[in-house]
């Protein structure tokens, strides 16, 4: 073949590329970055897990301890307040509640209503100051020998308000006696779980008989 018929079927080759080129151009159009999106409309989506996503705040929380003394019948309840209240833990709890008995007790004892405040509901700090209005403020020779126990007899939600009830067993010497005397009291303190303050309240007293 002449070196002639090679350039013009050269020519005609690339005649042929641009035209079919040019037949592309007009059929696709030009990709400008913003075409939309082919979709299959007759394809199935992609099947979606049914396993709900967890947060750190919904994760389950570990077994709850209950305080020693305590029954365990009342895990279900405490745990309950737990879940209201994350910064509920029953231990700490009946530590703290033994630290105000015993500075709620010594408060009355030496006439001091002043001494209960941020520990016991405005009641309850009335009833205290009648009694000691009642003995004139005569300080009482009282004081605790040793807390026997403390131990958690109740506990419940009312609403947004935790209730939890404990029982002091104390050892108290008085004055004028030669042995101190046993008592058992039945405390509850309450607090709104809602609240910026973290302070449970006396809310009711009772001696056991």
């Amino acid at each position: 073949m002449s070196e002639s018929s090679n350039w013009v079927e050269i020519v005609l080759l690339a005649m042929l590329a641009a035209f079919i080129g040019l037949r592309l151009v007009s059929v696709l159009g030009k990709r400008t970055g913003h075409e939309p999106e082919v979709t299959d409309k007759f394809r199935a989506p992609a099947e979606v897990s049914s396993t709900p996503l967890r947060s750190v705040e919904t994760m389950p929380r570990p077994h709850l301890k209950v305080p020693k003394g305590t029954s365990s019948d009342l895990a279900p309840a405490l745990t309950e307040i737990a879940e209201a209240d994350p910064s509920f833990d029953p231990e700490r709890f009946v530590a703290a509640a033994s630290s105000a008995y015993r500075m709620i007790l010594e408060s009355f004892w030496s006439g001091n209503a002043d001494g209960m405040d941020g520990l016991v509901s405005d009641e309850i700090q009335e009833n205290f100051e009648s009694a000691i209005e009642a003995r004139e403020g005569v300080r009482l020779e009282n004081s605790i020998e040793s807390l026997e126990s403390a131990s958690i007899t109740s506990a419940e939600m009312a609403g947004q308000m935790a209730e939890v009830t404990v029982r002091f067993v104390t050892k108290i010497a008085t004055a004028g006696e030669d042995k101190p005397s046993e008592t058992a009291d039945i405390w509850t303190f309450s607090r709104h779980i809602v609240s910026a303050d973290p302070a449970w309240l006396l809310i009711a007293t009772d001696a056991e008989a």
